[in-house]
């Protein structure tokens, strides 16, 4: 797999194999709290990709512009077999997108540890480029769908990786706080696309009313492309690829210290012994019930995915416009004008995640969005239940749509991408937090295939089915879910060590909750590495297999004096 990955690496153009030359030590001249923000940006500019791509299908399903060239994704005006039959083909159009992400998120658990974080990311945005290029300029059904599967490839190495690349190259006392900030971009992605298809809704029954919308997600995959070669490799993956030196100048940079600070040592010392004792991972090892929990760590990531997808939140993000429109009985302009509204709205919720995330912590958010979507879920139900005759009821329901965002905005918008990357050791941090995108992918098709057969098949039942599963995910995150907040990618690995056998799947929480910190809330060193336990087995271990000349257990010296820059 070794000489694999580095023949695969050298099949890139220099301009890729090697960016990183003569930038790894200025990233663009930013050190410290810039040079977060920076990546930050980068990172959420991805997001805001993600939402965009989400959103803008959900405004054109019903434009006659488009519906000109791609007829048969429309359920106006159809019934029985026939409208039966348009919305399985409304459900592959706008769910193979999520179908590609998939696919992609399948081949990072194999790329993201051989191209490191940074490559994958900008060999996604590439891809994403080219897919939306082709579906701008689509006039076939099939032509369509394909672009949507390649650029949902792109998508799905990118969303497979960013959040690992931002919570290896974050603080501990800030990494939620960024990935909520990232949440908050995917939503102003969704917003946009939802203006966007609003504001060119104008310009029928041209095409460019629908091609420029979809054409615009270019410019926010362009700026990836450009500014990501820039900025740091994540320090865990070079150290796991015995580039030490390296990873010692990323730390300092992101600390805005020098090399030689105990701060900065001291981080550089757990990052390398966590890796020491994880050099040996291999894809196999995601499913191992070893000392690390490799199998229950990766488990949760996944249902974490899960749950946020099976909450119905794509109901909403790809179908606003058109529950507006055909289940509250509104016009076509008034319902594109209240879902672009409904993404406003769902953007300003987002704020409150930032500045909630650190000091109420990833549980109690869950706890309360699970909550409050199961609640809103319901009420939709009954709102819709009476059809579209009753204006009160249609108001509550539209309503409800906004208030169900709120809730899914502050608990669980960010939070998936968080979790999964917090709780998965280095190891196979890749490949698990890929697994863990592949059940977003995976459920979100499900969601949006399934969506449009349910309303034609059993109506309002379908938030019925939703309210259900909201309120099963209350207990499943209350017993299973440990605390991250304030805790160093190492001291997770710590809080899985002392638990064990099928009791700990119980007890981690509990676990989580008494272990001492070693960062307090603002990020100062409240224990050293040294003085953990974990810090002298991993000595003792050292010094039991003799290592010599400071490289990482199980890693030849091939490897650990490789010279790929990145």
């Amino acid at each position: 797999m070794l000489h694999l990955g580095r023949s695969f690496a050298s099949c890139f153009p220099p301009s890729l194999s090697q960016f990183g030359i003569g930038s790894m030590k200025n990233f663009y001249g930013l050190r410290g709290t810039a040079l977060n923000i920076a990546i930050a940006v980068v990172a959420g500019t991805d997001f805001a990709l993600f939402g965009y791509d989400q959103g803008v299908m959900g405004g054109l399903l019903t434009l006659k512009s488009f519906l000109k060239y791609f007829p048969q994704i429309s359920t106006a005006g159809k019934t029985g077999a026939a409208a039966s039959r348009a919305s399985n083909i409304q459900g592959i159009t706008v769910g193979g997108y999520t179908l590609g992400c998939f696919f992609g998120a399948l081949a990072t658990i194999w790329l993201g540890n051989i191209l490191g974080r940074k490559r994958t990311i900008f060999v996604g945005s590439t891809i994403m480029i080219i897919g939306a290029t082709i579906q701008c300029s689509s006039y076939s059904l099939g032509q369509l769908i394909a672009s949507r599967l390649i650029t949902g490839f792109g998508n799905g190495m990118n969303t497979s990786t960013v959040p690992t690349w931002q919570a290896e190259t974050s603080k501990s006392h800030r990494r939620g706080q960024m990935v909520m900030i990232e949440g908050m971009l995917i939503v102003f992605g969704v917003m946009l696309s939802y203006w966007i298809d609003l504001g060119f809704s104008f310009l029928e029954p041209s095409t460019t009313a629908w091609r420029f919308p979809i054409a615009f997600q270019i410019v926010l995959a362009l700026f990836i492309v450009c500014t990501i070669p820039g900025l740091p490799e994540s320090p865990r993956w070079l150290v796991l690829k015995g580039r030490d030196q390296r990873a010692l100048e990323v730390l300092a940079a992101l600390q805005d210290l020098p090399e030689d600070d105990p701060i900065v040592q001291d981080e550089f010392r757990a990052v390398k012994d966590t890796v020491f004792e994880m050099a040996k991972g291999s894809f196999s090892d995601v499913f191992k019930t070893n000392k690390n929990r490799n199998l229950h760590r990766t488990i949760l990531g996944y249902v974490n995915q899960m749950f946020q997808q099976i909450s119905g939140i794509n109901i909403i993000t790809y179908y606003a416009a058109t529950i507006f429109e055909q289940s509250i009985g509104l016009s076509s302009f008034l319902s594109r004008l209240l879902a672009a509204c409904n993404g406003t709205e769902y953007f300003l919720a987002s704020f409150i995640a930032i500045f909630t995330i650190e000091k109420i912590g990833r549980r109690k958010l869950m706890l309360f969005g699970a909550a409050g979507q199961a609640a809103s879920m319901a009420i939709l139900a009954g709102a819709t239940s009476q059809g579209t005759g009753n204006q009160g009821l249609g108001i509550l329901a539209a309503v409800f749509l906004f208030v169900f965002n709120s809730f899914f905005a502050v608990g669980w918008l960010g939070m998936t991408w968080l979790y999964p990357a917090e709780i998965t050791p280095l190891d196979i941090r890749a490949p698990a937090n890929a697994i863990s995108t592949t059940a977003n992918w995976i459920f979100n098709f499900m969601v949006v295939m399934v969506t449009p057969v349910a309303f034609n098949s059993i109506g309002y039942k379908t938030y019925v089915v939703f309210a259900v599963i909201n309120a099963f995910m209350i207990p499943c995150v209350y017993l299973f879910f440990p605390e991250t907040a304030y805790r160093s990618l190492e001291e997770m690995d710590e809080i899985f060590h002392q638990v064990h056998g099928l009791k700990g799947a119980f007890t981690v929480v509990k676990v989580a909750r008494e272990k001492p910190h070693r960062y307090g809330k603002n990020g100062e060193l409240l224990i050293a590495w040294d003085e953990t336990e974990e810090a002298r087995e991993v000595e003792r271990r050292r010094s039991s297999v003799g290592q010599q000349g400071g490289k990482p257990y199980g890693m030849d010296d091939g490897v650990a004096e490789k010279k790929e820059v990145v």
